[in-house]
């Protein structure tokens, strides 16, 4: 049965949710109205709203933005924060416009009616191939700021521009954002996470309760927008780059204030741009070049907010369920991990060591566990004893007991407390950001606060260097929550440290909670 598209490229229609083809044409409604607004020439040809034929998909915005346009004419939208190395000193603004623009810039200063700072930013140009019958040929123009020399635990205010378009115009203070740097010694502080978010109602629902939170950042853990549908690292017809641009102005009403610390999923590695796939991901982010090689695996590197450590890896160079990036770093970025968290670890002020990345280690739901996550990285949390690791991949919460030596170390009930010195770490699969949401193995039920079902033991499996799966029955499983969710930690400082971990419903409410404490 054909899916009807209501304005929807079909190629998109058919792999869309009800929900999904809702937001994707109320965000196209909302863009078509905001540029025509700001002066869009040539028929609607900037926001990709042209009446009739392909000019209605959103691949036909970027491939049409070759025409030359006034800078009065370009709005800039998707804007989106990240630290850089030191996030003290530090931020990196990032954005995009839908048409080339002439000397692109930041204003920032330390009041909204005084941004006397002027900065200039970088164009970088993404090009994607036409696909003949399928899409054109689509370009994309991401714009990014470098900010260094900020006073820590100072709010600035900022505004981006180009010739031709000024934030400090009177009619465009309305673009003005914030941003705050991690303040100079530490005190407490709460992030965020989840990863596989998507473009959705519930994406956004994602965005809007996790803000509520008034997180320092957030930690995404992967699998970003889903343009490629697939997720197998390979060429697809199915591959559409115009859901970057949807996925970026979903998400501007939080990363533009936020920082947006992301890694690479299955469905981030882009094998039309290069290296590895990963030519997209370098166009649209700019993120800490603290890792092993940054120019060819932006989704490794790390950074220390207050008393925690945090390291971001790229999991797609040791899965074996995926294997299209295997073993593509050589071996370097494991050899990296291995330094960079004995560094943490010995470092004056680092009290906690957080790591995330996509595949899980310990999982149960649809995708399992990664044979080669466990058997590359995990006897190197277990050696440097990490104090929580966050994953993706699965979409569904899922909280371990304390794991040691692959098995339980301690039970952590909900409200518990670990020692990850003495019991092990706690893995976590906050994989309910936002796109479609898994199950649970037949006849697992699940369990959460308010609603615990013991079990003994989960038959479930992983993946092994073949890229067979292996059964296996794992008592670890300590919290299963089938719905779209997010980790809220708040880390404390002082005399007695602690990592407090929630887990939220979309509806706000705690599924989950617990502590980590180290050598108590």
């Amino acid at each position: 049965m054909d899916i009807p598209d209501f304005g929807i490229p079909p190629q998109l229609a058919r792999r869309m949710s009800m929900a999904e083809q809702h937001e994707y044409l109320r965000t196209k409604l909302s863009r078509r109205r905001t540029l025509v607004t700001a002066g869009a020439v040539a028929g609607g040809l900037l926001t990709g709203c042209s009446g009739g034929g392909s000019g209605g998909t959103a691949t036909a915005s970027a491939s049409a933005s070759r025409t030359e346009v006034p800078g009065s004419a370009v709005t800039p939208f998707g804007r989106h924060l990240a630290f850089g190395a030191d996030p003290k000193t530090q931020m990196r603004i990032s954005w995009q416009v839908p048409a080339a623009v002439r000397k692109p810039f930041v204003r920032i200063g330390l009041r909204p009616d005084d941004l006397s700072r002027r900065i200039e930013a970088e164009v970088r140009d993404l090009h994607t191939p036409a696909l003949r019958g399928i899409r054109p040929a689509f370009e994309q123009y991401y714009v990014h700021a470098a900010l260094d020399g900020l006073r820590p635990g100072t709010t600035y205010y900022y505004g981006v521009g180009h010739a031709g378009f000024d934030p400090a115009a009177p009619a465009n203070r309305s673009t003005i954002a914030s941003f705050r740097t991690a303040p100079a010694t530490p005190e407490s502080f709460t992030f965020t996470a989840f990863g596989d978010q998507g473009v959705s109602e519930a994406a956004s629902a994602s965005d809007h309760v996790l803000l509520r939170r008034n997180p320092a950042f957030h930690l995404h853990a992967g699998d970003i927008c889903y343009a490629d549908v697939k997720g197998l690292g390979k060429e697809s017809d199915r591959y559409d780059p115009g859901f970057w641009d949807l996925y970026l102005k979903q998400t501007e009403s939080v990363a533009r204030s936020v920082p947006w610390m992301v890694t690479t999923g299955n469905h981030d590695m882009e094998a039309w741009y290069s290296p590895d796939g990963y030519g997209g991901q370098l166009a649209r982010w700019s993120l800490p070049e603290s890792g092993f090689d940054p120019r060819r695996t932006p989704g490794a590197y790390s950074f220390t907010y207050g008393n925690v450590g945090f390291v971001a890896l790229d999991a797609n160079d040791v899965s074996y369920e995926i294997p299209a990036n295997l073993g593509h770093t050589d071996g370097r970025q494991t050899k990296w991990l291995d330094e960079r968290l004995g560094e943490l670890r010995a470092a004056k002020g680092v009290d906690f060591v957080v790591v995330f990345f996509h595949h899980c280690a310990y999982s149960t739901s649809t995708h399992a566990s990664d044979g080669g996550v466990r058997a590359e990285w995990v006897p190197l949390f277990a050696r440097h004893q990490v104090d929580l690791v966050i994953n993706g991949h699965n979409h569904v919460y899922e909280r371990t007991d304390a794991v040691k030596n692959g098995e339980v170390g301690a039970r952590v009930p909900i409200g518990g407390a670990t020692d990850p010195t003495r019991d092990g770490i706690v893995y976590v699969t906050a994989g309910g950001g936002g796109k479609e949401l898994y199950g649970f193995p037949a006849g697992v039920e699940e369990s959460y606060e308010g609603h615990v079902t013991e079990r003994e033991s989960v038959d479930t499996f992983r993946w092994t260097r073949s890229r067979d799966t292996k059964t296996e029955s794992v008592e670890w499983s300590r919290v299963r929550y089938r719905g779209f969710s997010f980790l809220s930690v708040e880390a404390e400082s002082g005399a007695r440290p602690r990592l407090k971990v929630s887990a939220l419903a979309q509806s706000g409410e705690r599924i989950d909670h617990f502590e980590v404490r180290r050598g108590v």
